[in-house]
């Protein structure tokens, strides 16, 4: 039996590049019908984040003109990560797999057909992974790896050269949906499941059109987020750094009462102020560290919902 499949593609402010967005992805639907990989039934799902632009109009135009269209709206824009979770919590009983790509397909849409291969092998989870970053500004470049970097050394497991395009099997979703917490990481919830996986190389293109959604600030909020949704090393390294200062303290306030009883002034204003702002500053950044995750648990305790549906095409 062939597999339906549902490819889940978030969209905030995609107004310039969604409608050849829709196209090379129904193409490529159809294409993989014919060569008799998927179901006849199979599906785009448009995910709306509360864009402020056409995208919506978009979605709908292309739903009424083509039946392997379908959308989702938010009320509100509720972020990308809610976007994919939606969007794979609507597709969960209407599809044997699904495959999550941002909009503007600079993931490879060619690597969804050896996804879907992978699949009818048995990888009930298949990671799409960069084969590499030459088409990058070096900060991207580096930046990307301090990212992945900083994240392997707090304790968090992810796929490196992985972001969220990915295929799923109706299980693995299933398994995802068990997760609760308001704070969803996804590229390290995944790894977790446990399923059989499989990795799909393929090369990462340029934007046709639009702004990235996610420039320096929002990579640096991601990996926050990943970090203290899965380890708690920050409090634990902070503690540790805490006892070497004081190691330090009592060594110089052992330096400066021998200095003190050999008749020798002390005099170092320019020492102790900078000690003071270097002390100040680490105890600020600490606070915010601690901070982040009592707003966490903030967050948590309240169960509110993750988004608002204001409209569905199905």
């Amino acid at each position: 039996m062939l597999p339906r499949l549902a490819i889940v593609v978030p969209c905030y402010n995609e107004q310039e590049v969604l409608p050849s967005t829709l196209r090379t992805l129904t193409a490529l639907l159809l294409r993989m019908d014919s060569d008799g990989l998927i179901a006849p039934d199979s599906y785009v799902l448009c995910v709306d984040d509360g864009s402020r632009d056409d995208t919506w109009s978009i979605i709908c135009g292309a739903h009424k003109d083509n039946p392997l269209v379908k959308g989702i709206s938010f009320a509100h824009n509720s972020g990308h990560q809610n976007a994919l979770i939606a969007g794979l919590n609507t597709v969960m009983d209407r599809c044997d797999c699904a495959v999550t790509i941002d909009a503007d397909l600079q993931d490879d849409p060619e690597a969804i057909i050896k996804m879907v291969k992978e699949f009818r092998q048995g990888s009930e989870i298949v990671f799409g992974v960069r084969s590499s970053r030459d088409s990058d500004t070096w900060f991207k470049r580096t930046s990307a790896r301090c990212f992945y970097k900083l994240q392997k050394a707090m304790g968090v497991e992810t796929v490196y050269d992985h972001a969220d395009f990915r295929l799923m099997s109706n299980r693995a979703i299933h398994l995802l949906g068990e997760y609760g917490e308001s704070n969803m990481y996804l590229r390290g919830i995944v790894v977790r499941i446990g399923l059989p996986t499989a990795v799909v190389t393929y090369p990462r293109t340029a934007r046709m059109a639009g702004e990235t959604k996610y420039p320096l600030s929002r990579m640096l909020s991601l990996s926050i987020d990943g970090i203290t949704s899965f380890t708690a090393k920050p409090m634990r390294y902070i503690f540790y750094l805490g006892f070497i200062l004081l190691v330090i303290d009592v060594i110089v306030a052992i330096w400066a009462l021998l200095s003190y009883s050999h008749g020798h002034t002390v005099s170092g204003w320019t020492s102790l102020i900078l000690s003071v702002w270097f002390l100040g500053s680490l105890i600020l950044m600490s606070i915010g560290v601690v901070g982040e995750y009592i707003g966490k648990i903030f967050v948590e305790v309240k169960h509110r919902p993750r988004y608002a549906i204001r409209e569905e095409l199905f």
